[in-house]
Parts: structure tokens; C-alpha cells; sequence
């Protein structure tokens, strides 16, 4: 979830830009707010930090308290574990944290990921305003909790309440919505993007381990699969009908990777080309 997440991430930047291809210099530029401090935002602020190199002090979430902060000391705050407490800016903020319009005001995020899963709709309208008031470019906003009744904000009230400026993905699908004529096609950032072509190149490279960075290589090759009819689609990530020709580039992505580090036990290919057309012959498909 954390690596199609980051794919989205990445995604985002390239309909800012098209012609963007170092995902992670553009990305450690960006202030986040992940609102919710589960599993599925821990895993992807520990991606975002680890790997793409993102400061601590860039990264902002939220827990039932508000904004998770500690003393410099670490001996006071309002983390709940030691996963909360590595990602808590230093000293309490001065301005009510709850209120996710004042928190907005005052952060500034350039990307905003809600993973609650218990509180839906609460990315409001106001505070869709104050996001894309403060922020020069396009605004990001991934609502990923499951099913589409708990999404912290839908697809139409994103692209509406922003005039379209918000770049949308969310964890369920929603239908495309069409902002003062432009049609907005909200990608589904769903892990099945990520772990067939994850799995697969693993398997057929015999690789020892699967460290982080494999997620952080796949995260690109699915944002590096876009086309220019889904960016002007406002997509995220890729249309479903084309998952096996972007795990193909996941899988050849994590093999390359894997060959680099020292992991692979068996060597596919000296270049992209040649590993991707090994690693095709090699995939079963089902006949016509």
C-alpha cells in the first residue's frame, strides 16, 4: 500500500509536470499531511523518509490529538508509540491541530494523504479552499480509506470544492468527474499495481531479500507508465486495463534494482531492454 501510494505520489508530480523524471529530488521539496497515523501512513511516511530522502521535518500527521508532536527531549508529547513519536514535529503547536482548516492554514502541505478509515467526508470544503489558497501549485489530496462510504473526501467534491485544481486519488474507485469541461478521471491508488509485478520479479531473479528500496523502484516504474492520455486524464496512476504491461515494468524495474544491490541469484539481463524482454518470454499469459 505504502509503495502504489508513493507511485501516486509520483504520479502527482508528473501531471504538475510532464517532463519530470527524478520523482525523489522533485519529491523532497513537498510538505505532507498524512491525517491518520495507521499502518498504511506509517509505512508510506517511513518510504518517503527512508528512501526517497524526504526531512522529518517536512513530513506532518495527525492521531485522535491532533498533530503528533514531542518536546526536544522526547520525553512528552502526543505520540502513543514509538512509530508516532519518530514522525512528531518538535514542540506542541501553537494553533488548535484538530481542526484541519487551522492545521492547513498553518502547515501548508503540498500533499494531503487521509488514511482514517472512521472518518469519511472529513476533508471538507473549507478546508479544500484554505489547501488550494495556500499553495501555488496544484494541491495533492489521496483519500485511501476503504470502502468509498468511509473516503475521507469523494472524487466530485475534491474536483468541485477546488474548481479543479486538486490532483485526486483515492482507494476506491470513483467514476470521472468534469470540472468546467475538463474530464478528471480519479486514479484508484490500489496495491494491485505493485505486488504482481513485485512478486514476479523476485521470484524470476531469485532475489535473496526484498528490502524497501525494491518498493521505492517499483513506485517509480508505475508512475513511469503513464501515458499521455491518462495525464490528461488527471490520473495517478495508470488505467486498470493496462496492469500487466505496467507490472512488466514493476518487474523489470525490481529486477535491475535487485542486480545492482547484489541480490539477484540469477542475472536476466545486462540492461533494461534485456530484462524486460526475458522477463516477458518468461510470463505466462493465457491463450486467446
Amino acid at each position: 500500500t505504502a509503495s502504489v501510494a508513493l507511485a501516486a505520489m509520483f504520479g502527482a508530480l508528473k501531471l504538475r509536470d510532464p517532463s519530470c523524471s527524478d520523482f525523489r529530488a522533485t519529491l523532497v521539496k513537498e510538505k505532507f499531511f498524512f491525517h491518520g497515523a495507521g499502518s498504511a501512513n506509517i509505512g508510506l511516511m517511513k518510504l518517503l523518509h527512508e528512501e526517497a530522502g524526504v526531512p522529518l521535518s517536512s513530513i506532518f500527521v495527525t492521531n485522535s490529538r491532533g498533530l503528533i508532536w514531542r518536546s526536544e527531549d522526547g520525553a512528552t508529547g502526543s505520540f502513543r508509540n514509538a512509530e508516532q513519536k519518530k514522525f512528531a514535529q518538535i514542540g506542541e503547536p501553537a494553533f488548535n491541530s484538530k481542526d484541519l482548516v487551522t492545521l492547513v492554514e498553518n502547515v501548508k502541505p503540498t500533499f494531503v494523504v487521509g488514511a482514517v478509515g472512521v472518518a469519511p467526508n472529513c476533508f471538507t470544503k473549507p478546508m479544500i479552499e484554505a489547501l488550494v489558497r495556500v499553495n501555488e501549485q496544484r494541491p495533492v489530496v489521496f483519500a485511501l480509506s476503504n470502502p468509498k462510504t468511509q473516503a475521507e473526501i469523494t472524487a466530485p467534491n475534491a474536483y468541485e470544492w477546488s474548481n479543479g485544481k486538486v490532483i485526486y486519488g483515492s482507494g476506491t474507485w470513483f467514476a470521472p468527474v468534469e470540472v468546467a469541461g475538463k474530464t478528471h478521471a480519479p486514479g484508484q491508488v490500489n496495491n494491485v499495481y505493485i505486488f504482481p509485478g513485485m512478486s514476479y520479479g523476485a521470484v524470476q531473479c531469485q532475489a535473496k531479500t526484498i528490502p524497501e528500496r525494491l518498493f521505492m523502484v517499483a513506485a517509480e516504474a508505475v508512475a513511469g507508465s503513464l501515458d499521455e492520455e491518462e495525464l490528461s486524464r488527471d490520473m495517478v496512476v495508470p488505467r486498470r486495463d493496462r496492469i500487466q504491461e505496467v507490472s512488466l515494468n514493476v518487474a523489470t524495474a525490481v529486477v535491475l534494482e535487485a542486480q545492482a544491490l547484489g541480490l539477484a541469484g540469477v542475472t536476466l539481463g545486462a540492461d533494461h531492454a534485456a530484462v524486460k524482454a526475458r522477463l516477458a518470454e518468461l510470463r505466462w499469459a493465457p491463450k486467446p
